[in-house]
Formats: structure tokens, C-alpha cells, sequence
């Protein structure tokens, strides 16, 4: 292979596996809002060790406000959280009791119930349950 032509992925060494989702961050212009938020009103668990992050599963949600590091904010839009629930329509309504304010109401994809929401900053987020398998 010449240096000028790309390589092909079989001329490349392999990628070892990648795992697993690690971490997502989400972007807050108010990290105690934001953090009192996922907290409170989610209830989701908040990390021992770490003041803004929270554990869904095996997977921790770090909140963070992007201008510390010189970046501007901006919520993050059509790449909804997905956050697996029990039961959309009930944990829709506990939500609705906790003042948060959705943006749909819940449909059904044939594979799996959804409803979409937003965080208080504007990032998107969805309650998820799977009913069924993916391809039927």
C-alpha cells in the first residue's frame, strides 16, 4: 500500500472490544437545580463518592455545567436518554405529580412503550419499556 491511499479495514489491526456505556454527561447551566432534579424528582441514585453523578444500573449520569471548562451550554436535543422503567404510563403520572411537564403522550413503537420529556435545562429525555423483542 502506497502512503497516499487509505487504508482498508483490512489493512488495519483490530479494535479490541469495546464493553460497554460507561458514563453519559449531561449539560446544566445549574448543577444544584439539575442535581435536585435527577435526585428528588427522578430519584435516581446519587453517587456516594461523587457529588454530580447518579448510578442507572451499571451506568452513572454525570451533570455538569460546561462553561467551568470554557465551553458554551446547550441543551443536548434529539439524542433522548432513554430511562427503562416498569411502567411508562405510571411513572408518567408520579412525574406529573412532581410538576415535571411532558411533551407527549405515551405511544407505542410496536416493540416498545416511550414518552418524551425534557430536563430543566432543556435536554431530552424519554421514559422507556421494552415489550417486546427487537425484530418481533
Amino acid at each position: 500500500m502506497s502512503t497516499t491511499e487509505t487504508p482498508t479495514a483490512h489493512d488495519l489491526p483490530p479494535v479490541p472490544p469495546i464493553r460497554g456505556l460507561d458514563f453519559v454527561t449531561i449539560p446544566t447551566q445549574d448543577v444544584e437545580r439539575a442535581r435536585r432534579f435527577y435526585g428528588e424528582t427522578l430519584g435516581l441514585r446519587r453517587d456516594e463518592h461523587a457529588e454530580y453523578e447518579f448510578w442507572l444500573g451499571s451506568t452513572c449520569l454525570a451533570i455538569w455545567d460546561p462553561t467551568t471548562a470554557g465551553r458554551p451550554f446547550a441543551p443536548q436535543k434529539n439524542g433522548h436518554l432513554a430511562l427503562q422503567v416498569d411502567d411508562v404510563a405510571a411513572t408518567k403520572a408520579a412525574l406529573e405529580a412532581r410538576g415535571v411537564e411532558f411533551a407527549s403522550e405515551p405511544f407505542d413503537t410496536g416493540v416498545c412503550h416511550m414518552v418524551m420529556f425534557t430536563d430543566p435545562d432543556g435536554n431530552d429525555l424519554l421514559l422507556h419499556h421494552r415489550h417486546a423483542p427487537v425484530g418481533g
